[in-house]
């Protein structure tokens, strides 16, 4: 349990800081959103699906509401001034029978190319960690496109395990979507 529920800045190799997001920060975030998502999936869709898409999930109010909601956190990754990626985290959404009242998801982790492997996904992630078991330990979630393998290894060395999938939905576009799930650790196997 963490008794400092503010974020710290945290300082990741490169003059990398990680910080929480706020409210102007929201232009930024829909701006590294959009740029992210389209470098990594752009190709998957129509022009008409993925704009539509981007317009609805990217867009600076998208951002200000999440910011906005005390249920959500966001944090920037900024190396030598530039926003370099983000995490936002909330409670879970994602449609897992098993999914609880309580449970936490990871909603996205993005980074530009520029920052991969570099250790700055890794401090996103952890803080990310950090601030939704900040209560004490519960099920964490998150969703990874079915052929991102990278993800995959990123997130199952941090202790997710596939927990099945479902169709996400990008216009007319169905992409098979797989769940992954950390469980809390047990008391007393600490």
């Amino acid at each position: 349990m963490h008794s400092n529920t503010q974020d710290p800045h945290r300082s990741v190799g490169r003059a990398t800081l990680i910080r929480r997001a706020i409210a102007d920060d929201a232009s930024t975030l829909a701006e590294l959103g959009r740029v992210t998502f389209i470098d990594a999936f752009g190709h998957l869709y129509t022009p008409e699906d993925l704009q539509a898409f981007i317009e609805d999930s990217h867009s600076v109010a998208a951002y200000a509401r999440a910011l906005a909601n005390p249920d959500y956190a966001l944090w920037l990754a900024v190396r030598d001034g530039v926003a370099v990626g983000y995490a936002q985290a909330g409670p879970c959404g994602l449609p897992h029978a098993e999914v609880q009242p309580g449970d936490g998801e990871l909603k996205r982790l993005y980074l530009l190319r520029s920052a991969q492997n570099g250790g700055v996904g890794v401090a996103l992630l952890q803080v990310a960690l950090d601030w939704l078991e900040r209560d004490g330990p519960r099920t964490l979630w998150i969703s990874v496109w079915s052929e991102n393998y990278g993800a995959q290894r990123f997130y199952g060395r941090h202790g997710f395990e596939h927990a099945g999938e479902y169709a996400f939905i990008v216009g007319k576009q169905r992409d098979r979507e797989f769940m992954y799930r950390r469980k809390p650790a047990e008391k007393g196997s600490e």
